[in-house]
């Protein structure tokens, strides 16, 4: 029943009883406006373990605060240093954020499908008529101005652009995940590579260290082989192992090279750009202590690789609505004013301007089960990314074991190596004095000093690999960078976008 009784005027009453059948037909395109056909996206359940299989037992969820910045509890402020560096200039940061603005520009696209079209136009003619198709008789010059506007309104019935303008919000929240796994990866990397330069500079060291004691041996030996005692063998041998530690200094430096030219690369510069920083050297950051764990189902909300896969699953659920909404009927409302005038001071006149207003309906009959098999498509693609999503999952947990596997493993390896490097430089000290004193023979203090080089030399890169490992599990557990990052300011700023010139090509 209507809130109101109309009783129409004796002039007006024809015109407005034509109106009611369009008003009434508009009222029921706004009660239908409220539907949406498709799924509505609920997370799925993970079943997942209640706790770690390599960590301490715990039923307390781990907080992304804890895990913020965890590359500083190694201390090295060079490596901090670098590491803000490469957030304000990495290139994929860049490419990341040039995605959160498209995304962004996607979803104030599709929130345009919602509201009214309004376009203006106008002309402005001068036409002959011949005489031979006048009705004067006579040639006939004249004018004709027309404006007036054009608006054009489709009823979302079925939720079709609705469920576009869900899609594009669950694809900006994707890529708001996308760049945090960019500078999850980004700093893990920096940190990696800046530990092996270091480790790389640890072992030139040593290697150095170790043969120009090796020939010191040799010369002494020579001194030795000249006075008679000694042959010429332990004088070659002496030469030889020499020799041989100094050519892994051109390799090891190589190494060096590479991760310095990484570090370059990962900040966005010229790949020596950081040789000022790392060629005055440094000691190998130390990793002390283990990042907590936390519970297994903390991975579903720190790491960003699963939310993005999430959100993406979420966006395909919403695209299937999309498809399902092409099979049922659409609604468009549209409307047209104009003024048509011989003259332009006549344009403003009630008497030239004219209205048109009316609902247009599209019925899908027939095309080849097209829009069904895009149905068919978004469900596809939906369980794609319902799969990708659950790999993401188990691929976090793996991570996650991994790294603490080996963590754990290399710590207790660094220990063992610890106390072998210790055993073996007490073995070459003891060799040289029984050496001297003839009771071992040059052999043996060769055979310690090599010993020697390779425990001091595999410790070193032991150190290398628990902090490498202390850096995968940070990432594994999602840990990362935590301050805002602007991402509104394109990287590229046109100028002179407005009309000019056209350049000659």
């Amino acid at each position: 029943m209507l809130p109101c009784a109309i009783t129409p005027a004796a002039t007006g009453a024809a015109p407005v009883a034509r109106l009611l059948p369009l008003a009434g037909l508009g009222l029921l395109a706004m009660a239908l406006a409220g539907c949406a056909v498709g799924p509505d996206y609920a997370t799925p359940a993970q079943f997942l373990p209640t706790n770690w299989g390599n960590a301490p037992k715990t039923n307390k969820p781990l907080e992304a605060k804890r895990l913020a910045r965890w590359w500083t509890k190694l201390g090295d402020r060079r490596l901090d240093a670098i590491v803000e560096r490469a957030v304000a200039g990495n290139l994929d940061v860049a490419s990341a954020k040039a995605r959160i603005r498209e995304a962004r520009a996607t979803r104030r696209q599709a929130v345009g499908a919602l509201f009214p079209q309004v376009d203006g136009f106008g002309s402005g003619t001068r036409s002959r008529t011949a005489a031979a198709t006048s009705a004067s008789g006579g040639n006939t010059t004249g004018n004709l101005f027309q404006a007036g506007f054009d608006a054009s309104f489709e009823l979302d019935l079925f939720g079709a652009n609705a469920r576009n303008v869900e899609a594009a919000t669950f694809g900006v929240d994707a890529a708001d995940e996308d760049l945090r796994g960019v500078l999850l990866t980004l700093i893990g990397d920096v940190a990696t590579n800046y530990v092996e330069a270091r480790g790389a500079q640890a072992r030139v060291a040593l290697a150095r260290r170790t043969s120009a004691s090796q020939r010191e041996t040799e010369r002494l030996t020579r001194t030795r082989f000249t006075a008679g005692s000694a042959s010429a063998l332990d004088v070659e041998r002496a030469a030889a192992q020499a020799a041989t530690t100094e050519a892994a200094v051109p390799t090891l430096e190589a190494a060096y090279a590479q991760s310095l030219h990484q570090l370059g690369i990962l900040t966005g510069e010229a790949p020596t750009a950081l040789a000022g920083i790392l060629d005055r050297g440094g000691p190998i950051p130390a990793a002390r202590g283990t990042p907590p764990a936390g519970i297994p189902a903390d991975v579903l909300v720190n790491r960003p690789d699963v939310r993005r896969a999430e959100r993406q699953l979420a966006q395909s659920t919403a695209r299937i609505g999309q498809a399902e909404a092409a099979l049922y009927p659409s609604i468009s409302l549209t409307g047209n004013i104009a003024t048509t005038a011989l003259k332009t001071g006549d344009l403003a006149k009630n008497s030239s301007i004219g209205w048109s207003f009316g609902p247009s309906l599209s019925v899908p009959i027939f095309n080849g089960g097209e829009l069904r098999a895009a149905v068919e498509v978004a469900q596809a693609q939906r369980d794609q990314s319902d799969a990708a999503l659950r790999l993401s999952v188990l691929t976090a947990l793996q991570d996650v074991e991994n790294s603490l596997v080996n963590l754990a493993k290399e710590r207790q390896r660094a220990g063992k190596l610890a106390a072998a490097t210790a055993s073996f430089r007490e073995a070459a000290r003891l060799s040289r004095t029984l050496y001297q004193s003839g009771a071992a023979s040059f052999l043996d203090v060769l055979d310690a000093e090599r010993s020697l080089y390779s425990a001091e030399d595999t410790l070193l890169q032991s150190r290398v690999a628990v902090t490498s490992n202390f850096v995968s599990l940070n990432k594994a557990l999602g840990g990362g960078w935590d301050k805002p990052v602007a991402v509104d300011l394109p990287r590229v700023i046109d100028a002179n976008t407005g009309p000019h010139p056209r350049a000659a090509y």
